[in-house]
This record gives C-alpha cells, sequence and structure tokens, in this order.
C-alpha cells in the first residue's frame, strides 16, 4: 500500500483485510479484548432489546413469520440472551427466523459456539432474508463501517488520504470538487458545515434497510454512540486494550471507530421511512423496565451479587457513562403505532 488511499479505504484495510485484518482474526470484545458492549456488562441489557422485539411484533399484528436480523452480532451475547428470554413467548418464537449479518470468520465461530442450540442462519449479504416483515438490531455496528473525512479550507474541499513513508503512515489532503462529495452524501452540503464525516457504506445499508422495511413491514433499532448536532466533527476514535491510541501506528492491531451523527442518519432514514424517534440509552433501558426487572432478580440475591447487578445496570444508564452518550434510534413505517421505549 504505497500509494496514497482515502481514509476510509485505509480503516476497511486495517478492520476486514481477508489476512491481516482486525476483526478478521480475533476476537476483540470483553474486559480481556480492546472494548466492551452493553450485552456483555449485563444480560438485562438483551432481555430489554427482547422485550421491545415481543411488543413490536405485536403491534405488527403478530405476523406468523418475522425475521429479525443482528447486524454485526459481536460475541454473539445478545442474540443469545434475546433467545433464552423469549422461551415463555411460545407463538411470537414460532414465528421467528433468526439471522445474523456478520463478515468476521473469527466472530462467526464464537458466535455460533454461543448460539449453538439457537437456530440462527448466518448471512453476509441482506438479500439472503426471507420476504417478510423484518426487525433489524444495529447495536455498535454502524459506528465500525469506515469513514471518508472532508475538509474544507479557503472556500475550496479537500478529502483525506492516507500516504505512507518508509514504513510511516501520514494524512495527505487531496482536491475534491463539491459536486463529487454531494454525491456520495446523497444531499447538498449547508454553509455552515466545513468539515464532514461520513460512511458511504452506511448511506448503502441504511437505503437496503429502509427498502426491506417499507415493502415488507417492520423497522429498525440503532443503539450506538453518537451526537445530535447538525454540525459534523472527526470523532475518529481508536481503542486498544481500553485505551484510545494512534491507528496510523497501529494498523491491523486496533479498533477503529467513530461517533454516529445521528442527525444525519435521521434524514437518511426518513427519506425512505416516515416515522424516526431517538432517544438516549439511559432512557431507553429505564423506559423498558431495566430497574423493575433487576429488582425483581436480586430479591434473593446476596450483597454483593446485588452491588454488582446495580454497578453494571448504572454503567449502562448514567448520563456520565453510557447512558447519554450512547443513543437509541428507532426508524419504521408511518402506519406503525409504535414507540415502546420512547417518549
Amino acid at each position: 500500500m504505497e500509494k496514497a488511499i482515502p481514509l476510509d479505504k485505509f480503516i476497511e484495510h486495517s478492520l476486514y483485510d481477508k489476512k491481516k485484518g482486525y476483526y478478521i482474526n480475533k476476537n476483540p470484545i470483553g474486559e480481556n479484548g480492546d472494548f466492551i458492549t452493553s450485552p456483555q456488562i449485563s444480560v438485562h441489557f438483551s432481555e430489554m432489546i427482547a422485550i421491545w422485539l415481543v411488543g413490536f411484533w405485536e403491534k405488527l399484528g403478530k405476523p406468523k413469520n418475522l425475521n429479525i436480523i443482528e447486524l454485526g452480532a459481536g460475541t454473539g451475547e445478545m442474540m443469545y440472551q434475546i433467545n433464552k428470554s423469549i422461551s415463555s413467548f411460545k407463538q411470537f418464537k414460532k414465528s421467528c427466523n433468526f439471522y445474523i449479518l456478520e463478515i468476521s470468520p473469527e466472530l462467526i465461530k464464537i458466535q455460533k459456539k454461543r448460539n449453538g442450540l439457537n437456530k440462527i442462519k448466518w448471512i453476509d449479504n441482506l438479500n439472503e432474508i426471507k420476504k417478510n416483515p423484518s426487525i433489524f438490531l444495529a447495536n455498535e455496528f454502524f459506528d465500525s463501517l469506515p469513514v471518508k473525512h472532508f475538509i474544507k479550507e479557503n472556500n475550496e474541499w479537500f478529502e483525506k488520504y492516507i500516504t505512507k513513508k518508509k514504513n510511516k503512515y501520514f494524512f495527505k489532503n487531496k482536491k475534491r470538487k463539491l459536486g463529487e462529495i454531494e454525491k456520495i452524501l446523497g444531499e447538498k452540503i449547508t454553509k455552515n458545515q466545513n468539515f464532514i464525516e461520513v460512511s458511504p457504506k452506511s448511506i448503502k445499508k441504511i437505503s437496503k434497510i429502509s427498502s426491506i422495511v417499507k415493502k415488507n413491514n417492520g423497522g429498525i433499532l440503532i443503539i450506538d454512540y453518537g451526537y445530535l448536532e447538525k454540525k459534523m466533527s472527526d470523532t475518529i476514535r481508536c481503542v486498544k486494550n481500553h485505551k484510545k491510541v494512534d491507528f496510523l501506528n497501529n494498523i491491523y492491531e486496533t479498533d477503529i471507530t467513530h461517533l454516529l451523527n445521528f442527525n444525519f442518519y435521521l434524514r437518511k432514514f426518513k427519506k425512505n421511512l416516515d416515522k424516526v424517534k431517538i432517544t438516549t440509552q439511559g432512557e431507553f433501558l429505564i423506559k423498558m423496565g431495566i430497574f423493575e426487572r433487576a429488582e425483581m432478580i436480586s430479591k434473593n440475591l446476596s450483597f454483593s451479587k446485588k452491588s454488582d447487578l446495580y454497578y453494571r445496570l448504572q454503567r449502562l444508564v448514567d448520563n456520565k457513562q453510557m447512558g447519554k452518550l450512547f443513543k437509541v434510534m428507532f426508524a419504521t413505517n408511518k402506519k406503525n403505532k409504535f414507540s415502546m421505549g420512547f417518549k
């Protein structure tokens, strides 16, 4: 990789290269990995998602066939806990066709091991799902898709590239026409925007998912870290052993993610789906009854186990931890009068 390549191609190469890619050869998730996700922090997170799914299915008129598709399932923990939680909802469980969209061979192995007894189909393309009402779950999925950076300087636009000299990587800006950037974005750039962070892969996924939901009914629930401001900023973060590092010096060895600009996602989904709701992870989980669930569970627990349970919940809902930084977005057809977990 001697010639300069766009930032998103560099990230793609670092994370998903078939031989050396970060996500391809290892499991980076968990206390012993580089980062931890909500399903690992508390089983009650996945239980709330399961309750939400049952509620949405009922609101859809209890279809006999329902697709539930998890996008990038990590260790498979959320899918495992969802299946466990719905075991008493016999009619619902019978109607579900579970799918996991995953491209990492290493994570597929881990997911299959965890979900050995559950009936799940692993796919690498959304065209493989059946033409039924479909509910998509994306917990920390979109943040791992590669982004492009466009910078405005002296009324001209540039794209950020990466170049390599003497085994070291450097940033380099290349001039881009405004029209080319707007074509990638699928919209005009407003005057107050002088920096753009966008994932072309996310735009494609949003378009594909929206068309499936529009055609067959259903919706998508996105849980991810992000911000609501209209003005975009450089949010790339790179984590190794739960600490921030420079991704240029750690190719193939670190998780490279970004914060979602939920304002942009809102606009993209509203192009095809009429109803989009958004709240914080803390508000969503509290509205879903996570503390009531914990109270039921904790009655017979020892003090140390009870303390651990509430410590984990606080991590998920507290505004100074994941509660506010993580947002929950729900997009569906206008006719679906469903707002569980939202205002």
